[in-house]
C-alpha cells in the first residue's frame, strides 16, 4: 500500500504487470558523474533496461570507454565530458544534447563532492564552501534549468537528485556538504511543485553511506555503519527512475526529521555526543 501511495501510476503497472517492460525502455537519460561509483553502476542498469544512457563527466577517456562498453554489450550509450562547475560549458552541454537528442526524458544529478572538516577547522577555507556549491547545487540546478523546458513541452520528465541523509540528520563537520546537498533538495521540492501540471517529476535520494571513491579519503570515520555499495545503491536510483517516488530514505534520517522536529535541542545534544564520538555521517 505505501508503494501505491508514493508511485501511483508505476507502482500499479509494476503490481499488474510484473513482467511488463522497463518504463526506462527506449527513453534517454543522463547520468552525470558517470566515470565511477554510483553515476557508473546506473548507467550501466539503465542500459540493460533498453535506455540510452549519456554519460557526464570531467574524465573523457573514462566516460568514453564505459560508452564504448555499452554499446558492445548491445546497449546505446553516448559520452558528454563536462566540468559540471563551469556554467559556459554546462550551458553547451544542454545545447549539445539537446541537438542530438532533442531533449533527456530522466536526468541523474549524481556528480558531486563531499567534505568533512569542522567549523574550528574551516575559518581560513572558504573556498571549501563554495567549490562544494559549484559543484553540488549550482551545478545540477544549470544542468536541470536547461533541460527542463524541454521536459515540460514533451510533457513528461524526472530528475533523481543524489543527496544524503545528512540533510535530515544535520551531521556536524559537514556544514559545507550538507548545505550544498540541502539546497538541492529544498530546490528539488519548490522545483516539483511548479512543474506538477507538466507531468514532470523529482525524486531527492537521501543515501546513507556508500562505498564510492568519494568516500575513500574519509572510510575510516564510517567504519561500523550500515553501507551500501555503489551497484547497490544504483539499483535504488533506478527503481527511483521507474517508480518516480517523491523521496528515498533511510530509516536513520527519517528519526532524525522527527527528532530535530519534536526535539530540536535534543537533537543537538545527540549529534554533539555523536561529533565527539568520532560517529558521523556523510
Amino acid at each position: 500500500m505505501s508503494l501505491l501511495l508514493q508511485t501511483p501510476r508505476a507502482a500499479v503497472r509494476r503490481l499488474l504487470r510484473p513482467g511488463a517492460p522497463s518504463p526506462l525502455r527506449d527513453r534517454v537519460v543522463l547520468v552525470t558523474g558517470a566515470s565511477s561509483g554510483i553515476g557508473e553502476a546506473t548507467s550501466r542498469l539503465v542500459a540493460e533496461r533498453g535506455a540510452t544512457v549519456l554519460l557526464v563527466a570531467r574524465r573523457a577517456e573514462t566516460i568514453g570507454s564505459l560508452a564504448d562498453e555499452l554499446v558492445a554489450a548491445g546497449g546505446r550509450a553516448a559520452a558528454y565530458p563536462c566540468d559540471l562547475t563551469d556554467g559556459d560549458a554546462v550551458d553547451a552541454l544542454v545545447e549539445r544534447v539537446l541537438a542530438e537528442h532533442g531533449g533527456v526524458d530522466y536526468l541523474v544529478n549524481n556528480a558531486g563532492r563531499s567534505i568533512r572538516r569542522s567549523l574550528r577547522d574551516s575559518h581560513d577555507r572558504f573556498h571549501d564552501f563554495e567549490r562544494t556549491m559549484a559543484i553540488n547545487y549550482f551545478g545540477p540546478v544549470r544542468l536541470t534549468m536547461g533541460l527542463l523546458p524541454a521536459m515540460r513541452e514533451q510533457r513528461f520528465g524526472h530528475v533523481v537528485n543524489i543527496v544524503s541523509w545528512g540533510v535530515q540528520l544535520k551531521a556536524p563537520r559537514f556544514a559545507a556538504y550538507l548545505a550544498s546537498k540541502s539546497a538541492l533538495d529544498t530546490w528539488a521540492r519548490v522545483a516539483a511543485r511548479e512543474t506538477w501540471d507538466d507531468n514532470v517529476t523529482f525524486t531527492n535520494m537521501r543515501f546513507g553511506v556508500v562505498q564510492t571513491p568519494m568516500l575513500a579519503t574519509s572510510s575510516q570515520h564510517y567504519r561500523g555503519l550500515p553501507s551500501l555499495t555503489a551497484d547497490q545503491a544504483a539499483a535504488r536510483v533506478v527503481r527511483a527512475l521507474e517508480d518516480r517516488p517523491v523521496s528515498w530514505n533511510i530509516a536513520a534520517g527519517r528519526a532524525g526529521d522527527v527528532l530535530n522536529l519534536v526535539a530540536p535541542r535534543l537533537a543537538d545534544y545527540v549529534m554533539s555526543r555523536s561529533a565527539r564520538a568520532g560517529r558521523t555521517t556523510t
